[in-house]
């Protein structure tokens, strides 16, 4: 009798199960849907208008294509930045997702800071034939890849010119430069004088990073090398580099296209001389361009491929640019991937990214096909003949040392008259190789 009642019961309660989830239609009960988990992201960079632009557009494109992924983008002043991002990684509270300078990536991954990029995502093989290797090879660290650039950041082998400056003293425009000679023997003509005081520069390169990547591309193109033999010292003792800190001090002293007392890169740099009338010509990185369309809507100017220093080809060494990375303490790896793939590893988010920053692109399809990149920033095809040429500047230790505190200021004491050549060569020798062994 207990058995039968409770068979009854039973079947009642099944009964009822039915009619509530099937709505008594008989039909197969509605299927759970699954939610995804919600999660979140941060993204941080330096603060810059134009790349705070480019990630906000690629943050808007990611989150419509991932609903369940929200992105909380922090950015900071750029002199903050490296500090902001060594405290937070030694509290192991930094952004999921960074937006990294190459040629620094190396010094973080080698301290354990950083996730590599896994296989599935992209191997060191396939990111050969993505992206030009000067800028890929920054992320490339004891054969493992940490990150995906977004920047070909080159400081070689181009220069602003001014068209107004070439018309006033009748040199021909466009320039027909086939030496670097032909450059200097252009400038002279352009550069100007009241008295003794020089007004226009004709050529100036004389800023940290112009000194510094001039000296390495002209003992590179001298057939030198700046490495010693373990890779990892330096031999800036050699006729290579004197002989191009000899023509960097000739552009001042023999020539005297640039005054480096009121031409240099605490007075009058070349960033912001160009612009204001008082260049003809000036070295410096294609970005540059890209700030002054947006700063100097209203002066014309070009971008455009200078020759060699010495010999027929364009060996020059290059930093590797902005690009992304992930922090090896994210809580959602394969989320911070998904969100760093897709800004610097597909076509569209760094075509995005490449638009709004006016820089030229790590990625080679995007030079193969520069149409819509070209319309935003003409500037920049002066570039892509460069781009196969430049290798990664390696392990230089650390780079702003070596470039704004060794190389630049013993040239510029020699460019001013203060030293010798060959003292010059031999101070960035000693000074460089001992930052090396208080490093190690």
């Amino acid at each position: 009798m207990k058995r039968t009642l409770f068979g009854w019961l039973l079947v009642f309660a099944i009964l009822i199960s039915a009619c509530a989830s099937g709505g008594g239609g008989g039909g197969a009960p509605a299927p759970t849907e699954q939610v995804a988990e919600k999660v979140t992201l941060r993204l941080w960079s330096h603060q810059n208008a134009a790349f705070q632009k480019a990630n906000e557009a690629i943050i808007a494109k990611f989150t419509a294509q991932n609903p369940n992924i929200e992105i909380k983008y922090e950015n900071f002043p750029y002199d903050q930045y490296i500090q902001t991002i060594q405290t937070a990684m030694a509290a192991k509270n930094e952004a999921d997702v960074i937006e990294l300078f190459g040629t620094w990536t190396c010094s973080y991954a080698n301290g354990g800071r950083l996730a590599e990029v896994p296989a599935d995502v992209m191997t060191y093989d396939q990111a050969q034939q993505i992206y030009f290797k000067a800028p890929l090879d920054g992320y490339y660290c004891g054969g493992k890849l940490y990150g995906l650039p977004q920047e070909f950041n080159l400081e070689n082998g181009g220069s602003l010119v001014n068209p107004a400056l070439f018309e006033k003293h009748g040199v021909t425009y466009p320039p027909q430069w086939k030496t670097f000679a032909d450059l200097i023997a252009d400038a002279q003509k352009m550069t100007e004088f009241e008295g003794d005081k020089m007004m226009t520069a004709g050529f100036s390169a004389v800023t940290g990073d112009g000194v510094s990547f001039t000296f390495l591309a002209g003992i590179l193109q001298s057939g030198g090398k700046y490495f010693a033999e373990d890779g990892k010292h330096f031999n800036f003792d050699t006729p290579e580099a004197r002989q191009t800190i000899q023509m960097m001090v000739d552009w001042a002293q023999k020539y005297k296209v640039v005054d480096p007392v009121l031409f240099n890169d605490t007075e009058n740099p070349v960033s912001t001389s160009f612009f204001t009338g008082n260049m003809a010509v000036g070295f410096v990185g294609s970005w540059a361009a890209g700030e002054g369309s947006i700063e100097y809507p209203d002066m014309k100017f070009d971008y455009v491929q200078i020759p060699p220093y010495f010999g027929p080809e364009h060996k020059y060494a290059a930093d590797s640019g902005w690009g992304k990375v992930v922090s090896v303490n994210t809580k959602h790896p394969a989320e911070a991937w998904k969100l760093a793939k897709f800004m610097a590893g597909e076509q569209d988010g760094s075509l995005t990214w490449n638009i709004e920053t006016k820089t030229i692109p790590a990625m080679k399809a995007l030079v193969e096909n520069p149409e819509e990149l070209l319309a935003a920033a003409p500037f920049i095809e002066a570039t892509f003949g460069l781009l196969p040429y430049g290798q990664y500047i390696g392990d230089v230790t650390e780079r702003d040392q070596l470039f704004y505190e060794i190389i630049y200021p013993a040239i510029l004491e020699a460019m001013q008259g203060a030293t010798t050549v060959d003292d010059a060569a031999k101070k960035i020798n000693t000074e460089a190789n001992a930052m090396v062994d208080a490093k190690q």
